[in-house]
């Protein structure tokens, strides 16, 4: 690499950066940049906001101008910078002629003398003297400079709207952090508060199993110990000669009559009914911290013409006339069906469906590639598994259907689905019981949606 030539540091050090002039008059911000003082008030002129310096952006004072008068006195920079020009071949002075460069050919975009200018290369060129030249590419320069600086600072707005709104985010995204450190405390604190309940609760069954067993116990040792004494002299008894042995023979019976066992109190009803409820509370509170409550919201693409969906997407219903949306591939395009936008291929995850007093319904749910064209088969083997109300019949759609007691329709039904065992279970939400059950392994290993079918003068509506 060349060594610096100290000349051209020297004239560096004496050009104001925004004119590209030896400075005039310069001036030295707090960040140690130097400007002319014309310069650097017409840079700022108009600016009510914080002033930064154009070199390196850093903020600062505007009346904080210290005057630099070591940089003033530039007719040295000058002197050294004529006598390089004159001294380096080619830089100030024509190669070929050693000749000043006073004059600059536009034809050619370079400098000449007037040798140069004479000659044939040159004599039919526009020429105009370099000092004339120079000052008209300086103006273009700087417009050229002024569009980038306003580029620039365009940018710096941009990099300071984007910080904000990186920040901002980040603020969210704390505040959700924060939300979910304090839910999930909340939760632990709620589980151990119902495991000490649960713990004290079967502490005290326990006292109370063992005090009983205590007792008994007692009770049926000294029985055991009494009957054994009575054997032990009945025996005896036995071995004496008959005229003794009949001797107080009345008293003998009603002895033995005496000696007959007792039962022990045992547990009581009430202790058992204690004993069975406990571990049904168990049962339910295991079962209930076990499902995973989905929070289900239904696809807008996926929904027929004629199918009305909410604001918040959580209900649909039918509509009177076809709706002018784009019939696009998800759409179901005969069936009045939709999906859920939700798709589960791991873990359970339950929600339940208000179906109110519709007449024609289905609630279930359908593998990711189910028809979405002409006609669809309602059945595992054309991806749905459901249970529906229609034409007054209450079923399940399996192959073939399984009919249902149209007596006993709920009004909210739980959709439970198993991805793991790949079975989904529907329960009645009002009294937890059972409705129906596909088997494990029914539901095949790919992505699975909740499935909802709205037919006339219905309304479904998924339960928050």
């Amino acid at each position: 690499m060349a060594a610096e030539n100290p000349v051209e540091s020297l004239q560096e050090e004496a050009t104001c950066p925004i004119c590209l002039e030896y400075f005039t008059e310069p001036v030295t911000l707090e960040c140690g940049h130097n400007f002319c003082r014309a310069c650097i008030a017409q840079c700022w002129e108009g600016s009510d906001t914080d002033i930064s310096c154009p070199q390196c952006r850093e903020t600062v004072q505007q009346r904080n101008l210290r005057p630099n008068r070591q940089l003033a006195n530039v007719e040295i920079v000058k002197r050294l910078s004529l006598q390089a020009a004159k001294g380096a071949r080619g830089d100030g002075v024509c190669g070929e002629h050693q000749e000043a460069l006073k004059l600059f050919c536009e034809e050619d975009q370079s400098p000449i003398c007037v040798i140069c200018r004479e000659s044939r290369a040159h004599r039919a060129h526009t020429v105009v003297p370099i000092q004339e030249a120079a000052q008209e590419y300086k103006e273009k320069i700087q417009a050229y400079l002024k569009a980038l600086r306003e580029e620039r600072e365009k940018l710096l707005g941009f990099k300071v709207t984007e910080k904000g709104k990186c920040q901002e985010y980040l603020k969210q995204t704390q505040t959700e952090r924060q939300k979910i450190v304090s839910e999930f405390q909340e939760l632990r604190e709620f589980l151990e508060e119902q495991e000490r309940l649960l713990l004290a609760q079967l502490e005290k069954l326990d006292e109370e199993i063992v005090r009983i067993q205590n007792e008994n116990v007692s009770k049926l040792s000294e029985q055991i110990s009494r009957l054994s004494e009575l054997i032990s002299e009945m025996e005896g008894k036995c071995q004496k000669p008959g005229s003794e042995f009949l001797k107080d023979v009345r008293s003998t019976f009603s002895r033995c009559e005496k000696g007959k066992v007792q039962q022990p109190e045992g547990i009581s009803a009430e202790l058992e009914e204690q004993v069975s409820g406990f571990s049904q509370k168990t049962i339910v509170l295991l079962e209930a911290l076990r499902k995973f409550k989905a929070n289900v919201t239904l696809d807008p693409d996926t929904a027929q013409l004629r199918l009305v969906l909410s604001e918040d997407r959580k209900s649909v219903r039918y509509g009177d006339t076809r709706q002018d949306l784009p019939d696009n591939p998800q759409r179901f395009d005969t069936d009045f069906c939709v999906l859920g936008c939700e798709g589960f291929t791991s873990g359970r995850h339950c929600w339940e469906v208000e179906v109110e007093d519709g007449q024609c319904w289905a609630v279930g749910v359908a593998r990711e590639s189910v028809g979405r064209k002409g006609g669809i088969s309602y059945s595992p083997e054309g991806g749905i598994w459901a249970v529906l109300r229609w034409m007054g019949q209450f079923q399940v759609l399996t192959s073939p259907v399984t009919p249902l007691p149209l007596s006993w329709v709920p009004s909210r039904i739980q959709v439970c689905l198993d991805c793991d065992r790949g079975q989904v279970t529907f329960i009645d939400a009002g009294d937890e019981a059972p409705i129906f059950t596909f088997p494990p392994g029914s539901i095949p290993g790919e992505r699975i949606r909740p499935w909802l079918c709205v037919g006339y003068r219905s309304r479904l509506c998924l339960c928050p």
